[in-house]
C-alpha cells in the first residue's frame, strides 16, 4: 500500500484517483491522504492563501501521522498547488520537478521570455506592466487591443480586454485591489529560485499585456517529460463563447484538428519543454490555430495536468489523466492507456451567465440530488457538479473570468458528435437553474 499525499483533495477528483486502483492488472494499491484542506489551498476562504512556509511545516508534520509516512506528493489545482506540490516533495525527498522549470511555466512574463527564444514564431508581442505605477497606460509599448492579466492567476482572473487607456485605466483599480491573492505566494515560490535580472523586475504584483491571438480554433495538448524525454499523450479542443470570445464553452476529447496540426503542437511542446530543462512532471499547452493562414500560436504553458480533462480522458480511453501524475510521484515511468474507454469522444460542458445579459443577481434555484439522480439514470456515467447554492450572489464566486459567471458544469460521453451535444442540451433541460437578476 503506498502512501500518496494529495494537495486540496476533494470527493470529486478522490473519486477519480480511486478508479486507478480499479484498472486491469493493477497490482499496486493506494492510500490517498488529503494535505492542506480544500478550502484553504484551492478556494483561499480566509480571505488568502497560507504561506508557503506554513504549508511546508504543516506538510512535514503531516507526513508523520501517517504509518510509513510519504511515498509520493501530487496535486491536480492550478496556483498555489502547481508550485507547492514540488517544494514540498522536494522537502521530503521524493520525485518532482525542478523548480526553476516550474517557475519558467508558472511566470507568464518569464515563460514568454523563454518561448522567445526558441518558437519565436508562435510568440505574440507582449510586455510587463506595473498597475501600480503611476499611469500604467504611458508605460504601454504594445498596440491596442490586447489582453491584460497578471502574470500569475487562473481560471481568467483579473483578465481584461483593453481596447485603450480608457479601458486600461478602468480596470486598474480592481487589479491593485485583487492581485495580491496569488502575488503574495507567488513571490515566496520565486524567492526560492535565482532569476534573471529582467524576470526579477517583474514579480507576482505585475501584469503582462499580449497581443490578441485568440482567432482560429483553440487546442491543448497535455504530456509530461520523463528523464528528459517529452511525451503527448492527448489533443483536447476548446470552445469559446461570449461577448470576447473569451468564455470557454466546452472542451472535447480527442481533438478534431488535423493530424498535421497537432503533430507542430506536438513538436512545439517538445521544443520547449526540452528548452527548459522540465522534467518528472506533466503539463498542458494550449495554443491557437487560424486556419485562413494556417499560423499556430502559443497561448500559454502550464506545470501540471488540466483536472477539467480528468474525466474526458476516463471516458475515451480508459484511464483518468491522474495516473499520469500519479506514476511520475512515484518516481516511475507513466503507462496511459489509449482508446480503452467506453466511448469514442467526450466533452465537459460549462453552463454560464453572461454579465451582459445578468450583470448581478441571486441564485433561487438549483437542481437537487434527485435531478442529477435522473440526469445519471440516462446517462450513466455522466458527472455533474453545481457550482453555485440558492441564495449564492453572482458576484460573489471566486475566480470568474471577466464577463461571466459559471455556475455549473457537466461531463458526458458518446460515440459520435452530433449524439454528444444532443445529450448536452437533453442535461441542460433536466437542470432547473433559476436566478433572479438585479433591477
Amino acid at each position: 500500500m503506498k502512501n500518496v499525499f494529495v494537495m486540496g483533495l476533494d470527493p470529486f477528483n478522490e473519486e477519480l484517483l480511486e478508479t486507478i486502483d480499479d484498472q486491469a492488472g493493477s497490482e499496486e494499491k493506494y492510500c490517498f491522504h488529503p494535505l492542506l484542506d480544500l478550502s484553504e489551498i484551492v478556494d483561499a476562504e480566509g480571505g488568502e492563501y497560507p504561506s508557503l512556509d506554513e504549508v511546508r511545516e504543516r506538510a512535514k508534520k503531516r507526513f508523520t501521522e501517517v504509518e510509513g509516512g510519504p511515498d509520493a506528493v501530487m496535486g491536480y489545482w492550478d496556483f498555489p498547488t502547481s508550485s507547492f506540490v514540488p517544494v514540498v516533495a522536494h522537502d521530503a525527498g521524493l520525485p518532482a520537478q525542478p523548480l526553476e522549470a516550474v517557475a519558467r511555466c508558472e511566470h507568464k512574463y518569464w515563460s514568454r521570455l523563454e518561448q522567445k527564444k526558441v518558437l519565436p514564431d508562435m510568440v505574440p508581442e507582449f510586455q510587463a506592466l506595473n498597475p501600480f505605477s503611476e499611469d500604467p497606460a504611458a508605460e504601454v509599448r504594445i498596440n491596442y487591443p490586447f489582453w491584460l492579466k497578471p502574470v500569475k492567476s487562473h481560471s481568467s482572473f483579473l483578465g481584461f480586454y483593453i481596447d485603450g487607456p480608457d479601458a486600461l485605466r478602468e480596470h486598474i483599480p480592481e487589479i491593485r485591489e485583487k492581485i495580491g491573492l496569488f502575488a503574495k505566494p507567488f513571490n515566496e515560490f520565486l524567492a526560492l529560485l535565482d532569476q534573471p535580472e529582467e524576470v526579477a523586475a517583474v514579480d507576482g504584483y505585475h501584469c503582462i499585456a499580449e497581443e490578441i491571438i485568440s482567432s482560429g480554433f483553440q487546442a491543448t495538448v497535455e504530456g509530461y517529460c520523463w528523464h528528459g524525454e517529452v511525451q503527448v499523450f492527448g489533443a483536447i479542443d476548446s470552445l469559446r463563447s461570449g461577448k470576447h470570445q473569451s468564455s470557454f464553452s466546452r472542451y472535447q476529447y480527442p481533438s478534431k484538428l488535423p493530424r498535421e496540426i497537432q503533430a507542430r503542437m506536438i513538436k512545439a511542446a517538445r521544443t520547449f519543454m526540452r528548452h527548459i530543462e522540465y522534467d518528472q512532471g506533466t503539463f498542458n499547452i494550449e495554443f491557437f490555430w487560424d486556419h485562413d493562414d494556417d499560423s499556430l500560436m502559443l497561448l500559454e504553458v502550464n506545470s501540471r495536468i488540466s483536472k477539467s480533462h480528468s474525466p474526458l480522458f476516463f471516458m475515451v480511453d480508459g484511464a483518468t489523466n491522474h495516473k499520469v501524475v500519479l506514476d511520475l510521484a512515484l518516481g516511475r515511468e507513466p503507462d496511459m492507456p489509449h482508446r480503452k474507454g467506453e466511448h469514442e469522444l467526450s466533452g465537459k460542458f460549462m453552463m454560464r451567465i453572461f454579465k451582459d445579459e445578468v450583470a448581478d443577481g441571486v441564485v433561487r434555484q438549483v437542481p437537487d440530488e434527485d435531478d442529477i439522480e435522473r440526469v445519471r439514470e440516462r446517462y450513466p456515467d455522466a458527472f455533474v457538479l453545481p457550482l453555485v447554492e440558492e441564495g449564492t450572489r453572482l458576484s460573489d464566486l471566486k475566480f470568474q473570468d471577466s464577463y461571466s459567471y459559471e455556475i455549473a458544469v457537466v461531463f458526458l460521453g458518446a460515440d459520435r458528435q452530433k449524439q454528444l451535444l444532443d445529450r448536452f442540451d437533453k442535461v441542460e433541460e433536466m437542470l432547473p437553474f433559476k436566478i433572479d437578476a438585479d433591477e
